[in-house]
């Protein structure tokens, strides 16, 4: 999938664009990127637009000033504009969702449907599964880890590997796709320390109250395997989201299940899509 470069009122956006027709545009989480999409991407190209994006400082993205959810919901918003994108189905994962969420309160009209796969949700931001991690960025403790997992695929693999079932199966060539843009110079590891940091609940509860009116068609997806959000969370969306009106529980799916298990979603989003 070819990597493309849009220049936008807030910066430079990395997106991967593939098909024509309806656009879906996909949003990925932290410490990974749009390849996280390449399964769902490859099977709807055929029959659709899929924007698969870079959020700041991840693929191929650069680094910004300001990484809290507001400025990287704006990012996507800028993203849009440049490519005139409407009617959109939006799909996102992991802090991507929390992003997806602060958008889709924000800007209802650019929206045909939603999906919600495993993402922070309400006060779950960071899960506490993964606090001990934004303590160490808090610190200036997880920089200095980066040319070790640059060096060492088994350890990117024990950084990466918790959000996947089968984390053996995972190629040096992602693993590495993952972590050279946040690990792989000192200062990208400055950066992925103050990215974690900035990211926070209260701009997440901040449009809860506008989530609770969002009344576009959405859908949740959730892997009942994960550690970071627990299936009770992907009920709470469904109970806060007037749109919202079913939770598709994926037995056994970790975190990152749309790229593991694209097969398992795409029926789910293709049925989501024709019905509405």
């Amino acid at each position: 999938m070819e990597t493309r470069i849009a220049h936008t009122q807030s910066g430079d956006m990395a997106y991967v664009d593939a098909g024509e027709g309806r656009t879906a545009m996909f949003v990925h989480g932290v410490g990974t990127s749009s390849r996280l999409w390449r399964g769902v991407v490859e099977e709807f190209s055929a029959e659709r637009r899929c924007v698969a994006i870079d959020l700041p400082l991840h693929g191929a993205t650069p680094p910004r000033a300001d990484y809290s959810l507001p400025a990287l919901a704006q990012a996507i918003a800028d993203l849009c504009v440049t490519l005139d994108l409407r009617d959109i189905d939006l799909v996102a994962n992991d802090t991507g969702g929390a992003v997806a969420q602060v958008f889709a309160a924000r800007h209802p009209e650019r929206l045909r449907t939603f999906t919600l796969t495993n993402c922070d949700t309400h006060d779950n931001l960071p899960p506490e599964e993964f606090r001990p991690t934004v303590e160490l960025a808090e610190r200036g403790e997880l920089a200095p880890a980066g040319p070790v997992f640059m060096a060492d695929v088994e350890a990117a693999r024990g950084v990466i590997g918790a959000g996947y079932e089968h984390p053996e199966k995972l190629d040096a060539e992602t693993l590495r796709a993952f972590l050279e843009p946040v690990f792989g110079t000192p200062d990208r590891a400055r950066d992925f320390e103050r990215f974690l940091t900035s990211v926070v609940a209260a701009d997440l509860l901040a449009v809860e109250p506008e989530l609770r009116k969002l009344d576009i068609p959405t859908l949740v997806v959730w892997g009942t395997g994960d550690q970071f959000f627990d299936l009770r969370w992907a009920h709470w969306l469904r109970e806060t989201i007037p749109g919202a009106t079913e939770v598709v529980e994926i037995e056994g799916g970790k975190l990152f299940f749309p790229d593991e298990r694209a097969a398992d979603l795409i029926p789910h989003l293709r049925r989501h899509w024709a019905a509405h």
